[in-house]
């Protein structure tokens, strides 16, 4: 008898902008893996980190927005609809406890894993994950690295994108950049060293699994590969026009020649601190 509360978790905790969106999309068509309708629950982080992050206002929100006005009733498969709106109605529940987490997951049918991609969850403090785990048949967590100074520009673009005040671009001084890009909800992002301390201390090795947004696409089906061979799942034939698209992306605009000077010695020490817990970092790496 199964007495675990999850049973086979997936998680990928991938910094923002470094290809998390991509992966969600493709690992979405292979069969043994199930996702909920929304990509990012972030549960563990409002658990473990910010207890008034999954609020009400936030819910309601996702589900207007994301859910409930967003087929074309000429064309929507009422099967679908039904599913989706079963699932809307467990997000919306209460209390957000671990009960509420597994219930996103009732829709698995034969699936091997749930699957959860929240960056957020990068920020879960170590002592948590072995707890996490403890409540799972088996845990698998994986976190994705990109360029560090290439990931600051554009997750700053893309901020400013999604919030309407891509103007800023043109308008900031080098003072206001900086001032902007070491706001926690954008420097946090960077701090890889600090996650992968997290991550050795509180997930067994074979719970957990690194890789960097640049080998990832310079040999696709090689890294999603590894990825099915680290959850145990059968090989499956993406299609290729699937590998080619591009997701969110930021807005094409030049770095600013001031950027990576302004950064220069946080990249040094961030890049120093992934080698020191013995990744080799891309050849890009080297070069801003």
């Amino acid at each position: 008898m199964n007495n675990k509360l999850f049973s086979n978790l997936f998680l990928s905790i991938g910094a923002m902008k470094a290809g998390t969106t991509w992966l969600y999309a493709v690992l979405e068509r292979h069969p043994e893996l199930h996702f909920t309708p929304e990509k990012e629950l972030h549960y563990f982080y409002h658990r473990y980190v910010d207890n008034s992050y999954l609020n009400e206002k936030r819910r309601l929100k996702d589900a207007k927005d994301r859910y409930l006005f967003r087929y074309d009733p000429e064309k929507a498969n009422i099967d679908r609809i039904r599913a989706n709106l079963h699932w809307v109605s467990n997000y919306l529940n209460s209390p957000l406890d671990d009960f509420w987490y597994r219930n996103l997951f009732q829709l698995r049918d034969h699936q091997v894993w749930a699957c959860d991609f929240s960056n957020l969850h990068a920020f879960v403090p170590e002592a948590a994950w072995p707890r996490i785990s403890a409540d799972c048949e088996r845990l698998r967590v994986l976190y994705t690295m990109r360029h560090p100074l290439k990931r600051l520009w554009s997750h700053t673009k893309f901020h400013l994108q999604l919030t309407g005040k891509l103007h800023l671009l043109d308008e900031w001084t080098a003072g206001d950049y900086e001032t902007f890009v070491r706001l926690p909800h954008i420097w946090d992002n960077a701090e890889y060293g600090a996650v992968l301390r997290r991550m050795k201390s509180g997930l067994k090795e074979q719970e957990r699994m690194v890789m960097f947004y640049e080998d990832l696409h310079a040999d696709q089906r090689g890294t999603l590969a590894r990825i099915e061979e680290f959850l145990g799942v059968a090989p499956f034939q993406y299609p290729q026009p699937l590998l080619n698209r591009r997701f969110t992306e930021s807005a094409s605009r030049p770095m600013p020649d001031f950027f990576a000077k302004l950064f220069a010695q946080d990249i040094e020490r961030i890049t120093h601190e992934v080698e020191t817990e013995g990744f080799v970092v891309p050849k890009e790496w080297q070069s801003h």
